[in-house]
């Protein structure tokens, strides 16, 4: 029969670092990121409703701003109302590539849910919100939506 020796002392196993690690990461990650957001570059000042419905899915809304540069971007831009798509100034035909590449970013089941959302100043002249919804229909973004506050004397 054959005989099992003990050779030495038994050592400890090491402790597993590698979760330490895996969660210093981690943490680093969630302090130094930031998310994603838009830098509204013009004054949307938006009009008050009495009547207002929640947008639902907030993650399938793209947003057009539209109104006059801020003070830092009046010299360049002058006090026009201007269109803003995601961080830079755009115009009526650039509307189009904006709403292809929003679609893109979508899955193929959210692209029939995507809601345009106008924020527009309420002191813009209708013209170029005219404008904006014309192109909208051009490229087949129907589903739109202004934003607005709630009244508060109601």
């Amino acid at each position: 029969m054959a005989v099992f020796k003990r050779s030495g002392k038994k050592d400890m196993p090491e402790i597993g670092t590698s979760s330490d690690i895996v969660f210093m990461f981690l943490f680093f990650f969630m302090v130094t990121t930031q998310m994603r957001s838009t830098e509204v570059k013009v004054k949307v000042k938006l009009p008050s409703v009495t009547e207002v419905a929640k947008l639902e899915r907030k993650d399938l809304a793209s947003y057009i701003y539209i109104g006059s540069p801020n003070a830092q971007y009046q010299g360049q831009y002058g006090t026009d109302a201007r269109i803003q798509l995601n961080d830079s100034f755009k115009t009526v035909d650039d509307i189009r590539d904006f709403i292809a590449s929003e679609r893109e970013a979508m899955s193929e089941a959210d692209r029939q849910l995507m809601t345009v959302s106008i924020k527009a100043d309420r002191d813009v002249r209708m013209g170029i919100v005219t404008d904006v919804k014309q192109e909208l229909r051009r490229c087949s973004a129907l589903k739109i939506m202004y934003a607005a506050n709630r009244d508060q004397n109601k």
